[in-house]
């Protein structure tokens, strides 16, 4: 496995596999890499001959009340993480390299980055969407692989890629979770032992609604209703938002027609933490 740190390298490396008839599976990542990546990685390695991680913590996206600085950073356990799962190649550039100095050029969308993370982070996923479509057009990938515990950036990345009409395919990838359900995510470790006790609140929420849901009840405002009222009970809990929304077009609902996505995010002191499950029932 190698580790690579400019554009060039990463091309001259994917064109010799196209040479060779290989197809490439492609795992976009900001680092910190832990078990739910691992996974997606795992996955692209089982689905196609070679594959690219990229590690690369995108400063686009990050608000002005966001401190990029303190996003976690270790890129010795996120090279033995890839190694291990099948990565044959790293790309680790830093923003020069991505975005040099007199960079101008963004990808937007209308629509689906108007609800959920999007109210609370404006311009997120303009980030996302440009640095995402930067890398495709570098790696040039058969196949990417994103984790359902972002289900908003899959189905905003997916409409991006039909618009655009991109020649690749998204793959979405079950979440993983710790023992008690938390969702995996590189954030947990800003959370102190209360914290992170408190934090599970947000799952046990969603499993409240899945529960509801299977009993029947198909009005959102009940369901939203009660999953707010499960989080405000945590008293280290500050609900950012409780959603249901049609899983295609991120549009609030009134009654629940599968499929749809159920979501919600909090912050537990002053980390966000996001989950959902789609009802396709």
């Amino acid at each position: 496995m190698k580790i690579v740190k400019t554009i060039q390298e990463v091309r001259e490396q994917v064109r010799t596999w196209r040479t060779e008839g290989l197809t490439v599976g492609f795992v976009p990542t900001m680092g910190y890499l832990h078990e739910g990546h691992q996974s997606l990685i795992l996955r692209a390695d089982g689905e196609n001959d070679r594959v690219v991680v990229s590690i690369f913590i995108n400063p686009l996206q990050f608000g002005e009340k966001e401190d990029i600085e303190s996003y976690p950073v270790d890129l010795e356990r996120d090279r033995e993480i890839c190694a291990s799962a099948g990565a044959d190649l790293i790309f680790h550039p830093d923003s020069q390299e991505m975005y040099g100095r007199d960079f101008c050029s963004f990808v937007d969308m209308d629509g689906l980055t108007e609800t959920l993370c999007g109210k609370s982070r404006p311009g997120h996923f303009r980030g996302v969407c440009t640095v995402v479509m930067k890398l495709f057009n570098i790696v040039k990938p058969d196949r990417a692989y994103f984790g359902q515990k972002d289900a908003q950036q899959i189905a905003v990345i997916q409409r991006m890629v039909r618009d655009l009409n991109l020649d690749l395919q998204i793959v979405p990838c079950e979440t993983v979770r710790e023992a008690d359900g938390l969702a995996k995510s590189s954030r947990n470790v800003r959370l102190n032992p209360e914290e992170r006790k408190a934090s599970n609140i947000l799952h046990e929420a969603l499993l409240l609604a899945e529960k509801s849901l299977d009993a029947g009840v198909r009005a959102s405002d009940e369901i939203e209703r009660a999953i707010r009222d499960t989080i405000q009970g945590e008293k280290l809990a500050r609900l950012d938002y409780a959603e249901i929304v049609d899983l295609q077009t991120l549009k609030p609902v009134e009654v629940i027609r599968a499929p749809a996505l159920v979501a919600a995010a909090v912050y537990i002191g002053n980390t966000r933490l996001i989950d959902n499950f789609i009802y396709r029932n």
